[in-house]
């Protein structure tokens, strides 16, 4: 059986960004379109790169909201376990409180799952949102440097 959290690298594929009709991720995580060497990412077309405001705040809550839901879980159980009220993590999850570094620890660790799976998935969401391409491959400066092997 997979680890409860290991669903956020494999079932976000199918769900659609909420503000928009686009996958919430690539499928697959496959790269999408190569980067330039020199960035992290790049814009897709910065001319029609039109957004509306991205919200932190929101998009953190609306992943929250997913992880909690994958599971089946209720806001009772999940705002018991991280002990934070029930109306809190409510609003939270709403994008309409923003949550400390502390309580968003204690919310994944009820979840069980992991800090930075549930804020790669923020990013990749604000970045599809953005029109920002970020490349999903391994940097070969790190295969070399810890001598991995890709099949």
């Amino acid at each position: 059986m997979k680890p409860p959290h290991e669903w956020l690298c494999h079932t976000m594929n199918n769900v659609t960004h909420p503000r928009t009709t686009r996958p919430a991720r690539p499928a697959g995580r496959a790269p999408m379109r190569q980067a330039p060497a020199a960035g992290h990412g790049t814009a897709v077309d910065n001319a029609t790169n039109k957004h509306e405001n991205i919200l932190l705040r929101r998009e953190i809550g609306e992943v929250l909201r997913s992880v909690r839901q994958h599971q089946g879980r209720t806001l009772r159980e999940v705002s018991s376990q991280a002990r934070v009220s029930l109306g809190y993590l409510s609003e939270v999850e709403r994008g309409q409180k923003e949550a400390s570094s502390e309580l968003l620890a204690s919310i994944c660790q009820a979840l069980d799952a992991p800090l930075s799976a549930v804020l790669r998935e923020v990013s990749d969401r604000i970045a599809i949102a953005e029109g920002v391409v970020v490349p999903d491959t391994v940097p070969d400066e790190l295969v070399r440097q810890q001598g991995l092997t890709l099949r």
